[in-house]
């Protein structure tokens, strides 16, 4: 496909009467956050060696426990999607039938969907890369000298991390206010029938490992991971990674369900509504972790089993991909109170006196790297 392709997505004209979302008060940093990239990096390694040296010692006592242990547990692992076998960068797969999709509507979203681009660049993932973006963010006749801020982070995503730019026009009928365009957005990897499968993920996360076996998956019209922390009250899809087999077809049931929409409806409802019967299921370990999970007292619905021993170090080095998600503190990329953070973070537990916290220091690293991989790629500070 080429990077000058075009694509229009056009949503169905229709109005919606719900209120607008209450504003999210979200953190800033504790201390001022450096934009140079080896102190980014160093920060992750720093945790990823952590992880590593306690992950290692627990496989060791394992195997000395028992001999018959195996690193693999088919649990947690989709059949040929694991790291059992190495097949992501198998020569004989035509990656050029894939792609990681990302949209913008703003500055912000523009940025979060660079830096997800960024990840894979360095993660050397092999599949292809899309942006879908509205068309007067780049106008194509404006010198790059002259071009805007936004104009600019597109062509550096473009150059830099070869992402293909689709500029979409999206007509919305008197919603264009309504807090669900955003989520909406999303369901337009069903058009980009350019790819045989296409894996959209929220881009308000950190990617921790590229999915390329993803899309080695057995044939299926969507694969998501199951919302583990609803369970048991509601067992539902999280349309946080989404991938796609992209069809005509598909893409106009998904609009019509758009058009007819309940009016709290947002993506997730119009995909569980679709699929939640049909749908391939995607573990959860280790495709989708919420932040949050660190600072539960319960973490049953995330390990699968009350038996399992918690370990925050472990979950995150397991981890592909973390979403932010911790109410009140949603966004990292939002200011909010200290108070507000400080009750919201992980708590130690009372007999870890002078020793390290994991659980906290994984949490804050990560709202702290994200902060600083946003002001290193797009230049954008943490909002005041």
């Amino acid at each position: 496909m080429s990077a000058n392709s075009r694509l229009e997505g056009v949503f169905p004209s229709t109005q919606f009467n719900d209120e607008k979302i209450m504003q999210d008060w979200l953190p800033k940093p504790s201390t001022s956050v450096s934009s140079r990239t080896d102190k980014v990096r160093s920060s992750s390694r720093r945790l990823r060696i952590i992880a590593g040296v306690v992950a290692t010692s627990l496989l060791l006592f394992q195997f000395w426990r028992d001999p018959t242990f195996t690193l693999f547990d088919d649990r947690h692992t989709p059949a040929g999607a694991g790291s059992q076998v190495d097949v992501s960068h198998s020569t004989k797969v035509d990656w050029s039938r894939f792609a990681y999709t990302q949209y913008a509507t703003d500055r912000d979203t523009l940025c979060n969907a660079v830096m997800i681009f960024e990840s894979l660049h360095w993660l050397e993932s092999k599949a292809d890369r899309v942006l879908l973006y509205p068309l007067e963010m780049l106008d194509p006749l404006v010198p790059e000298e002259n071009a805007s801020d936004d104009a600019r982070l597109l062509l550096r995503a473009r150059d830099d991390y070869q992402v293909h730019l689709v500029p979409i026009t999206i007509h919305f009928g008197g919603m264009d206010a309504d807090p669900r365009t955003e989520s909406f957005i999303k369901l337009l990897a069903f058009n980009q029938t350019s790819y045989d499968r296409v894996l959209a993920l929220d881009s308000d996360s950190v990617l921790l490992q590229h999915m390329d076996e993803l899309f080695l998956l057995p044939p299926a019209t969507v694969a998501m991971p199951h919302a583990y922390w609803l369970f048991p009250d509601e067992e539902i899809f999280s349309s946080h990674v989404m991938l796609v087999q992209p069809s005509i077809r598909e893409f106009n049931r998904v609009m019509q369900k758009v058009k007819h929409a309940e009016p709290t409806y947002y993506d997730m409802d119009i995909i569980n509504d679709l699929y939640r019967k049909k749908a391939l299921v995607i573990p959860h370990r280790p495709y989708n972790l919420i932040t949050s999970e660190f600072a539960s007292s319960h973490h049953g619905p995330y390990l699968g089993s009350d038996d399992e021993e918690w370990d925050p170090t472990a979950a995150y080095s397991e981890a592909k991909y973390i979403h932010f998600s911790d109410w009140p503190v949603t966004k990292p990329w939002l200011p909010t109170t200290g108070d507000v953070l400080r009750r919201r973070q992980p708590k130690c537990p009372v007999n870890n006196v002078g020793e390290l916290c994991m659980a906290m220091e994984i949490w804050n690293r990560l709202y702290k790297d994200f902060r600083a991989q946003r002001e290193r790629v797009c230049h954008l500070p943490v909002k005041r």
